[in-house]
């Protein structure tokens, strides 16, 4: 059995096929969202099965439960050893406004010490880390492995549940890592232990049976933009905290995220303000957020002078772990009703539900996971962080497989701007995840 120093020689040997075959993957624009480019992802399924035949893995499969391809790849385990499940997903974010990247999102692009394009971090990286690591065992690990790689991720999972029910004894593991989430900062790695839940609702205020002249009655009659904007006014309190009543809060680590880094991070402009109160990482990790991500209203170019009759708008509601997403939903839906202003009739329309997690990160998995990341990072001790985003597949898997111990890694740091323009992948932190994940699976026998 190699030891830790041949893990992480094999690994940096490794890296320039790994980097190949990323940059292969990335060049499929594998969209699930865009009914026109579902054969994309097709393909991308296709090639990611292609690459773990390649790798050594003597059962792979696509499968599809009415949704995108996924990918099940199996290596048996040795007599009384674990499984590990490594899950990663193929499909990936629209590129947006190409306009706004600096190389084209589809075309793999090194920059200083980056790997840009769509996917190239989240989460085709993750399908690289995975292949890394079984290859860095000469394909022979000592634990038995199971490679799972969804195609719909980016469109909420529909099909997961189905998935897991129907290959339930295919997918089931002593230990699951999934490899989609983010490190602490360049050179600190990270186990996720918790992650907000997701709500969303598009709420439509009605002031008038129709358009009418601003100039005739302007000053009596107000208009649907006007009070739309004054409701959504009522979701923050004046320090910018959630003013949604019902809504509740966890606790987050002892750690310090100076303002400084935040602002850099965040891309915060000079002289606007943090809102919110509390720690900067219980603001983003441990209490509600809400954003609205989107208004319909007439566009500013070509606007007449009359009143608009109708307008909406798309409001997201992050809940904090250990909240229910579904009952922070309807409390989302009853503030904007209560707070209609000026009588305006407002209709809620309810979205998506993804529930919050939290993991209780003690025992010999997690015991593993921290020593492997030290490893792999030189010492530098992994530190336990919150994401204020939402993985909800994460209690999906955690109600199929209740015995298992859920590891949350990932491939991303501060500045990986996934799911904007000019995401891009730290590629000296991606040798690191791949040495973690090949001493993980080392460890865990």
């Amino acid at each position: 059995m190699p030891d830790t120093a041949d893990l992480t020689a094999r690994i940096r040997d490794l890296m320039p096929a790994v980097r190949a075959h990323l940059e292969d993957l990335v060049r499929i624009q594998s969209v699930w969202d865009d009914p026109d480019r579902r054969p994309e992802v097709h393909r991308s399924a296709q090639a990611t099965a292609q690459l773990l035949r390649e790798a050594g893995f003597a059962e792979v499969d696509m499968v599809s439960e009415g949704g995108a391809p996924a990918v099940i790849a199996r290596h048996p385990a040795p007599v009384g050893a674990p499984t590990v499940l490594l899950y990663a997903h193929h499909d990936v974010q629209p590129e947006g406004d190409q306009a706004a990247w600096s190389s084209p999102p589809f075309e793999p692009t090194e920059r200083g010490e980056r790997l840009y394009g769509r996917g190239a971090a989240d989460d085709k990286a993750g399908i690289a880390a995975h292949l890394a690591a079984f290859l860095a065992h000469d394909g022979n690990p000592p634990v038995g492995v199971t490679v799972f790689v969804e195609g719909e991720e980016e469109s909420g999972s529909e099909s997961l549940p189905q998935i897991l029910t129907r290959h339930r004894d295919r997918l089931a593991a002593d230990v699951i890592v999934i490899a989609d989430s983010a490190n602490w900062d360049i050179g600190v790695p990270a186990l996720t232990t918790s992650l907000r839940g997701l709500a969303d609702c598009v709420v439509e205020v009605r002031t008038l049976q129709h358009a009418v002249h601003s100039g005739m009655w302007g000053g009596v009659v107000p208009d649907a933009l006007m009070a739309l904007v004054r409701l959504l006014a009522t979701l923050h309190d004046d320090a910018g905290d959630v003013a949604v009543r019902g809504l509740g809060s966890a606790t987050a680590a002892d750690l310090a995220y100076p303002e400084h880094r935040l602002r850099a991070e965040s891309g915060l402009l000079d002289g606007v303000e943090l809102i919110g109160t509390g720690s900067a990482v219980e603001r983003l990790w441990a209490k509600p957020a809400v954003a609205i991500l989107g208004i319909d209203a007439p566009r500013v170019d070509g606007a007449s002078n009359t009143l608009v009759p109708a307008a909406r708008a798309k409001v997201s509601l992050r809940v904090a772990p250990g909240g229910s997403a579904v009952e922070a939903r309807t409390a989302l839906a009853e503030h904007l009703q209560r707070h209609a202003p000026w009588g305006a009739q407002v209709t809620v329309m309810p979205g998506d539900a993804g529930e919050p997690f939290a993991i209780d990160a003690h025992g010999p998995a997690y015991d593993a996971a921290r020593t492997s990341l030290r490893d792999a990072w030189e010492g530098t001790e992994p530190v336990d962080a919150g994401i204020g985003g939402s993985i909800p597949f994460i209690a999906l898997f955690a109600h199929a497989f209740p015995e298992a111990s859920i590891l949350v890694t990932g491939v991303e740091d501060p500045d990986t701007r996934a799911h904007g323009a000019d995401e891009g992948l730290h590629l000296a932190e991606f040798e690191r995840v791949c040495t973690a994940e090949a001493l993980l699976l080392h460890r865990l026998a």
